[in-house]
C-alpha cells in the first residue's frame, strides 16, 4: 500500500503538461494547451490541457481527468501502477506499507531479476553497436534484413558474442549474482562449475512488458546448421511467463488504442517489419498458440483482433484451433491470409504502407466465414467430413457469449453451408447445455451426474395443454431457476432450471399457450449464457406480451398457483419444498398430456371407418393407446401421494 503522504507528494510534484506532452503533441492555446486526442481518432484538435487547473478535457469524446487518470487510461494500468510511473518520472521514492518479510524478499528477488535483464539488454546492445564482431556479423545481418537504424534502436536489438561466456563473466565482474543470471536463463551452469551464455553467437530480440521493462530474450542463430535450433528463448521465471506476454505490445499499445485494432503475427521479425512499414498496432504470439492471458492482454486495448497468416493453407488449418478462445472473450476476430510463399516480414518489406493497408482491407475476413470457406472445399464431396465441418463451425459459434451475434452467425453460416438454421441452432443449444454441465461438473466434482429421467413420452406426443400448469412452470423458472435442488433417491444436486429444461426437452413436451411457448424457448437459450440476469432480460424483453407475463410472475406478490391449495399454506417456505414441488409439477404436466392423448386416440377409434387400411390403422391406434395407458399408470404412481391429480 502506498502511504497517503507519498500519494500527496506525487500529486504535488506532477505537472500535467509535462506528463501529457510525452504522449501528445501539444500547442499553446492561450493559457492552455491543445492537441489531437489520444483516446479517439480526430483531425481537428479538441483535446485541451489546463496546467492551472491540473486537468485535461477532450471536447470530442468526453475524456477528462487529472495526471494520474491520464496515465491510467493511456497506459491501461491501475491507480497504484499509475502512481508508480509518475513517481519514477519525478524521482519520488515509494516505500509501501504493511509488507511481510516474505513479501519484501519476493519483491527484492523480482527487482534483482529485472536489474539483471536490464544489464543484459544494455550489454547486448553495446556488443551490437560498439564491437567489430557485432557490427560485422549482427548489424550487417539486420541491415540485410532491411531494418533501419532507428528501428534497430527502438526495439533494442542486440548481439551475444561468439565467445561462450562473455556475458556471464562480464556480469559477475560487475557484481551481479550467478543465481539471478541462472534464474533468468541468461547463464547455463553445469555440475562441474562450467558456466556459459545461453544466447552465445546469436542476434538478440529483447521481450518487453507492457510498461517497457525487459523480462526475457529471444536469440536467433545466423548459422545454417540444421542441428542448431534456429531460435532460443528465455526459460520461464518469476518475471517471465510466455503465455502472458506478447512480443511488441509495449511498442504497439498506443497505436492499438488509437486505431481500435490489433494485428497479430507469429514472430519477432514479422512485428518489426510491419512496424517499420507503418503498421504499428502489431504484436506477436512468438510461435505459441494463443492463450487466454494473451487475448485478455489485447482486450485491455481493443476488442478487434486481426490475425495475419502465411499463405500456407495447411499451416493455417493447424493453427486456427485456438481462436475459439478469442471468440469466448468477446473479441471480434478477423483473418488475413497472405499470398502463398509470403510471411508478414517479407510481405511488408516489398510494399508501401498504402499498399499494405489496401491489401488488408480487401482480404480481411470474418473468422467464422474464413474458417468455413477454408474447410468447405475439402469437405465438399465427403458427407462425413462435411458433417464434421459443420460441427466444428458450430462449436466456434457456441463459445461466443453474445446471443444476438451467435444468431447472426447461425443465419449466415446456414446460408453459406446450405443447411437449415434449425439444425445449427439445435446443435448450438446442445453445446451450450454441455458447456454449462461441464462447468457444473467442475464445481461439484465427481458428485455431479446426469439429470435423472422419469418415464419418457414418445416424440409424437408433442402438442397441447393445461395453461395453468404451463404458467406455473414458467413461474418456477423465472423465480427459482438458479436455486439448487436435490433429487430424491439420487442425492443429485441440480438447478431448478436445468431440471425443468431437461425434463421437457427429453420428452419433447410442447407448450400450448403461444406466449408461454416463446418464453420457454427464449429462457432455454438465455439461461445457458447468462443465468444471473435472466429475470432482468425478460422484464425488459422487446416482446411486450412476454415482458407483461414476466412482470406478472415476478411481481412482489408472487404466489403459487391455486393447483397447490390442497397442499396447505406453503407460500412461506417455497424454497424448502422445491425438491418436492418441481418434480411433481413436471410429472403432472406429463400426465395431462398423456390423458389428453388417450382422449384423442379414443375419439379416433370411434371415428374409424372400414377401409383398405382399416386393420393397420386400428392396430396402430390400439398400440398407441396401450402405450399411453402404461405411461398413465406409471405417472400416476409417481403422483399418488399428491393432491394434484
Amino acid at each position: 500500500m502506498i502511504p497517503k503522504e507519498t500519494v500527496d507528494k506525487i500529486f504535488d510534484a506532477v505537472d500535467i503538461y509535462d506528463v501529457i506532452k510525452d504522449y501528445v503533441n501539444l500547442k499553446r492555446a492561450g493559457v492552455n494547451y491543445k492537441g489531437n486526442c489520444p483516446f479517439h481518432d480526430e483531425k481537428t484538435p479538441s483535446f485541451v490541457v489546463s496546467p492551472a487547473k491540473g486537468i485535461y478535457k477532450c471536447f470530442g469524446c468526453g475524456a477528462a481527468g487529472n495526471s494520474v487518470k491520464f496515465v491510467m487510461e493511456h497506459e491501461k494500468v491501475s491507480f497504484p501502477e499509475a502512481l508508480k510511473i509518475l513517481a519514477k518520472k519525478y524521482h519520488i521514492e515509494i516505500v509501501e506499507e504493511e509488507l511481510t518479510e516474505e513479501k519484501i524478499q519476493e519483491n527484492q528477488t523480482r527487482d534483482s531479476l529485472f536489474i539483471v535483464t536490464e544489464y543484459a539488454k544494455n550489454f547486448f546492445k553495446t556488443q551490437l553497436h560498439e564491437t567489430s564482431e557485432g557490427k560485422n556479423i549482427a548489424l550487417s545481418y539486420f541491415k540485410e534484413r532491411g531494418f533501419r537504424d532507428d528501428i534497430i534502436k527502438k526495439f533494442e536489438l542486440g548481439w551475444s558474442p561468439q565467445k561462450r561466456n562473455t556475458l556471464t563473466e562480464s556480469a559477475l565482474k560487475k557484481g551481479y549474482k550467478l543465481d539471478f543470471l541462472k534464474t533468468t536463463g541468461l547463464t547455463i551452469a553445469k555440475d562441474n562449475d562450467y558456466q556459459f551464455d545461453r544466447f552465445a553467437e546469436r542476434v538478440i530480440f529483447p521481450i518487453h512488458t507492457l510498461s517497457g521493462k525487459v523480462i526475457a530474450f529471444g536469440g536467433r542463430t545466423l548459422k545454417a546448421d540444421k542441428k542448431i535450433a534456429k531460435y532460443l528463448n528465455s526459460p520461464e521465471s518469476e518475471i517471465y511467463h510466455k503465455s502472458k506476454i506478447l512480443y511488441g505490445i509495449y511498442f504497439a499499445k498506443n497505436a492499438i488504442v488509437k486505431l481500435d485494432k490489433c494485428f497479430m503475427v507469429e514472430g519477432y521479425t514479422d512485428v518489426i517489419s510491419m512496424y517499420q512499414s507503418g503498421i504499428e498496432n502489431v504484436v506477436a504470439s512468438s510461435g505459441t498458440s494463443l492463450t487466454v492471458e494473451q487475448i485478455k492482454l489485447v482486450r485491455r486495448f481493443t476488442k478487434n483482433l486481426s490475425i495475419i497468416y502465411d499463405g500456407d493453407a495447411a499451416g493455417i488449418k493447424a493453427s486456427i484451433r485456438g481462436i475459439d478462445l478469442a471468440l469466448a472473450e468477446e473479441m471480434n476476430v478477423r483473418i488475413i491470409a497472405l499470398p502463398e510463399g509470403e510471411d508478414p516480414d517479407s510481405f511488408a518489406k516489398k510494399r508501401t504502407l498504402e499498399e499494405l493497408q489496401t491489401y488488408i482491407s480487401k482480404h480481411e475476413e470474418d473468422f467464422i466465414k474464413f474458417k468455413t470457406e477454408l474447410f468447405a472445399e475439402e469437405a465438399k464431396n465427403d458427407p462425413i467430413k462435411r458433417a464434421q465441418l459443420i460441427k466444428d463451425i458450430v462449436k466456434s459459434i457456441s463459445v461466443i457469449p453474445d446471443r444476438i451475434l451467435r444468431e447472426e452467425y447461425i443465419r449466415s453460416t446456414a446460408k453459406q453451408l446450405n443447411v437449415s438454421e434449425e439444425a445449427l441452432y439445435s446443435e448450438v443449444t446442445r453445446l451450450l447445455r454441455k458447456n454449462f454441465d461441464d462447468k457444473r461438473k467442475q464445481n461439484y466434482g465427481n458428485t455431479y451426474k446426469q439429470i435423472p429421467t422419469k418415464p419418457q413420452l414418445p416424440i409424437e406426443t408433442a402438442g397441447i395443454y393445461s395453461e395453468v400448469i404451463e404458467k406455473e412452470i414458467l413461474n418456477f423458472l423465472l423465480n427459482y431457476g438458479n436455486e439448487i435442488i436435490t433429487i430424491d433417491d439420487t442425492d443429485e444436486e441440480i438447478s431448478v432450471a436445468e431440471f425443468i429444461i431437461s425434463e421437457i426437452k427429453n420428452d419433447d413436451l410442447k407448450f400450448h399457450n403461444l406466449v408461454y411457448k416463446d418464453i420457454f424457448k427464449d429462457y432455454e437459450k438465455y439461461f445457458y449464457v447468462n443465468a444471473e440476469s435472466v429475470q432482468d432480460y425478460f422484464l425488459k424483453h422487446e416482446n411486450e406480451k412476454i415482458s407483461k407475463v414476466a412482470a406478472e410472475l415476478l411481481g412482489p406478490k408472487q404466489e403459487l398457483s391455486k393447483i397447490w391449495e390442497s397442499r396447505g399454506a406453503i407460500e412461506n417456505n417455497i424454497e424448502k419444498r422445491l425438491h418436492e414441488l418441481i418434480p411433481e409439477l413436471i410429472d403432472t404436466f406429463k400426465l395431462k398430456i398423456v390423458q389428453i392423448k388417450i382422449q384423442n386416440i379414443n375419439k379416433q377409434l370411434v371415428q374409424l371407418k372400414s377401409s383398405e387400411t382399416y386393420d393397420d390403422e386400428l392396430n396402430r391406434l390400439l398400440e398407441e393407446l396401450n402405450l399411453f395407458n402404461q405411461l398413465k399408470v406409471k405417472l400416476t404412481e409417481f403422483l399418488e401421494k399428491t393432491a394434484l391429480l
